[in-house]
């Protein structure tokens, strides 16, 4: 949602360095802001806080965060393409969607209440927020949870339709992500993603492209070794996915969505 959908993620930015600038520190750097994105709020802190050094306890912080966040979240726009999107994925036969937000429900209702003709596009019981309880915790982007518990939400839906219609597997999924951890979690959700990043973020990434796309970019050398020792020659649960494999896609932005290529009738 955030930086895919709506512009909040400059709005989270904006709220960060008045707080940083307050303490005589510089702006938030990409190489750190792409760290955050997409992370549930404990882990996001956990490693703003080590890089940024205030003077100032994580209470005291989230507290002057939240009161600009106050202002300006309520003035969310949505992002370039994301109208005729949602309405074509809204209207298109045999397309059910979910929202899958790390923001929790306090600050998704700042976002959101002006926006309730956009996000009317998913149904209430198919919006999983960051503080969802049946989410365990520790298991946040870039574990697959909250795509996977997404996806159930649909096939509850369909059951309780009846009518014997098949449930939808990981595989039959597209995930749309702006950030590096939620990509890895839709690959490691064995879905595949359409990455349409910020360009601040792209740039941070340019020439490691491919390893984003296929949930390997934050790897270290010991999940590697594992996956090569395991054989990649198959998709096991939980695991990322391979360079190259076909099943992430990079979009500068969401205006023009391919929708042919995914197999999307309008």
């Amino acid at each position: 949602m955030d930086g895919l959908l709506i512009d909040s993620e400059d709005l989270y930015t904006i709220c960060t360095n008045a707080v940083l600038h307050e303490y005589g520190k510089g702006d938030l750097p990409w190489s750190i802001k792409a760290q955050l994105q997409g992370r549930p709020g404990p882990e996001a802190g956990r490693i703003f806080h080590e890089w940024a050094q205030l003077p100032i306890s994580r209470d005291e912080f989230m507290a002057k965060t939240a009161k600009l966040q106050q202002q300006y979240f309520p003035t969310t726009q949505p992002l370039p393409g994301v109208r005729s999107l949602l309405q074509n994925l809204r209207d298109s036969p045999n397309v059910h969607i979910a929202l899958a937000t790390s923001s929790h429900a306090g600050n998704y209702k700042l976002k959101t209440t002006h926006l309730q003709d956009l996000f009317a596009a998913f149904p209430e019981p198919n919006r999983v927020l960051g503080d969802d309880k049946r989410i365990p915790p520790g298991r946040g982007k870039p574990a697959p949870d909250i795509y996977l518990l997404a996806l159930e939400t649909i096939n509850e839906r369909l059951r309780g339709e009846g009518g014997g219609v098949a449930e939808i597997k990981p595989e039959e999924c597209l995930v749309f992500e702006d950030s590096v951890p939620g990509v890895e979690a839709g690959r490691r959700a064995g879905m595949q993603v359409v990455w349409c990043p910020h360009p601040g973020l792209l740039k941070e990434y340019r020439g490691r492209e491919k390893e984003v796309l296929a949930g390997r970019a934050h790897l270290d050398v010991t999940e590697e070794e594992k996956l090569r020792k395991d054989g990649e020659s198959e998709w096991k649960a939980g695991q990322p996915g391979r360079v190259d494999d076909g099943w992430g896609v990079l979009l500068e932005t969401l205006e023009g969505f391919p929708y042919q290529r995914f197999g999307i009738q309008l």
